[in-house]
Parts: structure tokens; sequence; C-alpha cells
């Protein structure tokens, strides 16, 4: 196994700062290996593309994945993809690849990554609608209910080497255990970040409290998804996983051990295999960068064959039932509920309780465990509204409800 690191560092101040110029593309894996021996990746054949989602005007969320409005776009109200449309594939079928290949070979990237959008950005017309309704924030009556939201913090469950468990930090920060790993996804440790609220819950694992962190994995590169108080926490030689292209923003913080993934391609970590795999979402960072980095989720496979999957941010379409296609099997599905209103401007980035459980149910998965609520207030629906409308999409559903796994911030689940 590769040596771990404890996690610490200097603790940072809370808050992520000014937006941050734009990374021009650049060969990846150069510095960027998963273990001192260079990680193996492996490439999924390619299959069709999806197609985008029907519906009305939609528009993805601001810098911070939040309904804060944001420029771009054409001036009737919505600009559109780049290339040929909605793509759950790379532009170039990977169905050549024989086999795992190390990552130390030089990638070049496209420049954008805009012909990957499932659907079109927000156009001028969409952000003064957004401007003249006001709705990126919950109604007063809608935020009474901070204190009930779930935060009910414990140590960390003991998992053997052959074990696994999650722990809900907050947000879409979880701490996977799993296949004698330590592993966070998007981790977010800090009070406030750029352009919303502070926290309305805390944190639900201390940092000092985190075992050896073995592997990161970041699905986008939002602020509310990735932290750079909280990556500046970590030792340089953490292993890090990210989507194609933002490889650059980690080697210029002096990571030595990046890993850069395109959809369906995979890494190798100690017998632990990371996919990556598409997501109907977008990224942007500053004013200069949209879509100028790749978004999607992570499949974490470990030798027992256990898989939990880690959505990160997505609307609802294709993208899950063709996740089941390829990798079935999957043990738990970490999908993302909340941040959903208005419907009109969010639908196709973030979807709503009852899209997560459609995805659940494409997914084909054992259980389920909702994230993306009870942290930061980045849309305007009433802060337990995400729960409240899953439970009754999931008794709708006909679902047992052992199989939903609705954690309070800072509580664990072990997987059998």
């Amino acid at each position: 196994m590769t040596e771990r690191t404890a996690p610490t560092g200097p603790t940072e101040p809370s808050g992520s700062g000014p937006a941050e110029p734009a990374a021009p593309a650049e060969p990846a894996g150069s510095a960027g290996s998963a273990r001192p021996d260079g990680p193996s990746a492996s490439a999924e054949p390619s299959g069709p593309a999806g197609s985008a989602r029907s519906g009305g005007p939609s528009a993805p969320a601001g810098p911070s994945g939040s309904a804060a409005a944001r420029s771009g776009g054409a001036d009737d109200g919505r600009a559109a993809p780049g290339g040929a449309g909605s793509r759950l594939a790379p532009p170039v079928a990977a169905a050549g690849a024989v086999g795992p290949r190390p990552l130390v070979r030089p990638r070049t990237w496209p420049r954008t990554f805009a012909d990957r959008l499932t659907a079109p950005l927000p156009g001028v017309r969409a952000m003064a609608r957004l401007a003249r309704e006001g709705a990126i924030r919950p109604r007063a009556e809608g935020l009474h209910d901070i204190p009930m939201l779930p935060f009910e913090p414990e140590p960390l469950p003991p998992v053997g080497p052959a074990g696994a468990a999650v722990t809900w930090a907050g947000h879409a920060s979880w701490v996977i255990r799993t296949g004698g790993l330590t592993v966070l996804t998007d981790p977010v440790w800090s009070r406030r970040i750029l352009g919303t609220p502070a926290r309305i819950t805390p944190v639900g694992v201390r940092w000092e409290d985190l075992p050896p962190v073995d592997a990161v994995v970041i699905s986008h590169n939002h602020y509310d998804h990735l932290d750079a108080p909280t990556i500046r926490r970590l030792p340089r030689t953490t292993p890090v996983l990210a989507p194609a292209g933002l490889g650059r923003w980690f080697r210029r913080r002096r990571f030595t051990r990046v890993t850069e993934l395109d959809w369906w391609e995979s890494a190798e970590l100690d017998g632990v295999r990371f996919h990556f795999v598409p997501a109907h979402h977008w990224s942007r960072r500053g004013l200069t960068d949209t879509c100028r980095t790749l978004w999607g989720g992570w499949m974490l496979t470990d030798p027992q064959g256990r898989r939990t999957y880690f959505a990160g941010d997505s609307g609802y379409g294709p993208c899950f039932a063709e996740i089941a296609d390829r990798l079935p099997g999957i043990d738990l599905a970490l999908l993302p509920i909340g941040a959903y209103a208005p419907r009109w401007w969010l639908r196709d980035v973030h979807m709503d309780p009852e899209e997560a459980v459609r995805a659940f149910l494409d997914l084909g998965a054992r259980h389920m465990a909702p994230m993306h609520w009870a942290t930061f207030v980045l849309s305007a629906e009433p802060v337990r509204e995400p729960l409240t409308r899953l439970h009754a999409a999931w008794e709708r559903a006909g679902l047992d409800r052992a199989r939903l796994w609705d954690l309070p911030v800072g509580g664990s689940r072990v997987l059998e």
C-alpha cells in the first residue's frame, strides 16, 4: 500500500477568496501520478452519445454552484452548447485503448469542454428574469427550520482493510473508507465559500479527527466543490484524482501526484479502482474559464467488488442509466437532492428530490445516501424541503425505507 501521510498542515481561514484566473490547458500526467510508480488507467469503450433533456428554459448555477446570477450567453436567453450537442462519451472513442496505461505520459486536453454540455448555458434574458424575480434565496419562513437540520457528529466507525464505510461531512464532502483507503470527495471544510452565506450546519467531521487521507476526488471546479483553503490543508503528496483539465490548478499549488481523467477512464490506487463518469452539469471558476475543465462523478470499486458512486453535481438525464449499463452492481449511490429552486433556472444542472429517486432507480443501486443539502444556502427552496420531498418520493416509488440512508451531517454507515 502507498505510504500514507496524515492530513496535517496549517489551518486556513474561512472563505475561498476572490475569483481565480482561468488556467489554460496543458499536457497532463507529468506530475500527476497517484502512486510513486504511476497509477494505471484505462478507458471504457465509448457508447452512443446521450441526448439532452427536454424542458423549458433553464440555467446552471453561479460560480459556487448557487442560484446566483452569472454572465455569459446569447441575447435569446440561452447560449447553445458547443459542438454537435449533448454527449455522454468523449468526442474521440476510447475503444482502442488496450488494458491499463500509465498516466505519466503527457496528455493534451482541448481548450474547452463546451461540447459536453447537455443543456445550454443561460443568456441575458434568463439573467434578467432571475434578477427581476429575485428568487435566489429562500424567504424568511424557509430559513426558520435551520436549527432543526440534522447535525449529529459521531466518531468514525471502525473499518478493517476489507471493510467499507461512508461519513457525511456536509454538502458534497464525504469520508469514504474502502479497500483500506480513506478518500475525501469534494472536501469543503471552510465556514464560508465565495458568493454564499456562511454554512448553516458545522462540518460533520473535525479536520483533526480525520484518519490519514489516501486520496482526494474532485467532481468539478465550482467553489462549493473545490475549496482552496481546504485543499491547502492537505500534504502536497496527497494523490488527487481530478477531471480533465483541472490538474493545472493543483500543480500550481505544488501537488505532485495529480491524475486527470476523461469520462469513462479509470485509475487504480492500491487495489481500488476510480472511474470518472459523466454528469449533467458544467464548470467555471473565474470570469473567462467557463467549461475549460470537465465535470463528472466518481465510481469507487474496492478489491471486494463493492461499488460506491459519488455523483458530484448533476441534473437528471441519461447519464445514470448509462453508468448502470457500463458499471453495474452499485452498492451505494451518493446523490444530490438540494439547490434546485427556481426550477426553470436550475433543472438542467441540479436534480430535485423526485429526480434523485429516478436517478437512483436508473442506477440500480442497493442504497442511496442524499447529499448537497443542509449545508449551504445556494438556492430558493426552504432548507428542510429537500429531505421532506425525498421521503415522499421514496414512499410513492414503493422503495424499502431501509435502502435510504438519510444521514445527518456527521453521520456514518458501514457497507455490509
